[in-house]
């Protein structure tokens, strides 16, 4: 399976005028789905950890239905 984006042009980035570099600062892939490894994986876990929103909890809300 494989797939191609409708910047390249033989491995130069035509959206951002540089060499391809699949989730770079202004990939268009950098905001999608897709998840790129810097090849640690302490540091692919801190970068996801920091992607998923924070559950925030109300107490005065909490305290109130008690």
């Amino acid at each position: 399976m494989g797939w191609t984006c409708q910047h390249d042009y033989n491995g130069y980035c035509k959206l951002i005028k540089k060499p391809c570099v699949p989730g770079m600062k202004g990939c268009i892939l950098k905001s999608s789905e897709y998840i790129f490894s810097t090849g640690s994986y302490e540091e692919d876990k801190k970068a996801q950890e920091a992607k998923e929103p924070k559950e925030e909890i109300d107490f005065c809300a909490l305290a109130r239905s008690n």
